[in-house]
């Protein structure tokens, strides 16, 4: 049983073993936690003060969390490029706006996806935020 399974994927357990030594050199390295949503909250920062400064400048929030590019902006830019180069280099890798198994429960809407999906990505959001996550 190697890094790689028959499919061509990652085994999960290999993957989910080293993703807890990588949080565990981070914390032991660095005393901070790997974590994402900060990065997100960061980046709206950013196109904040790209589109509207004055608007910016009057949310509390960035006045005391200012939006820098920092290692955890650079670890969620390192998890997008991962991906990417794990799901080619395994031939896994395709563009669809509709999985199979959304598609067989409820049909090849794009939109109706785009809508739940997003919900759902705003509700993890708003979950992990107010864990201080």
């Amino acid at each position: 049983m190697g890094l790689k399974q028959e499919n061509n994927g990652w085994n999960p357990y290999i993957a989910g073993a080293l993703t807890g030594l990588l949080l565990v050199f981070s914390v032991w390295f660095t005393g901070k936690y790997v974590g994402a949503s900060t990065t997100f909250v960061r980046s709206a920062g950013f196109i904040e003060m790209l589109f509207s400064p004055e608007r910016f400048a009057a949310i509390e929030y960035f006045k005391k969390e200012i939006p820098k590019i920092d290692w955890q902006f650079l670890f969620v830019v390192g998890i997008f490029f991962g991906a990417l180069i794990a799901s080619t280099t395994s031939n896994s890798f395709r563009l669809q706006a509709v999985p199979p198994m959304w598609e067989r429960r409820f049909g090849t809407g794009k939109s109706k996806r785009a809508i739940v999906s997003f919900i759902g990505g705003a509700i993890a959001m708003f979950g992990a935020r107010l864990a201080d996550g």
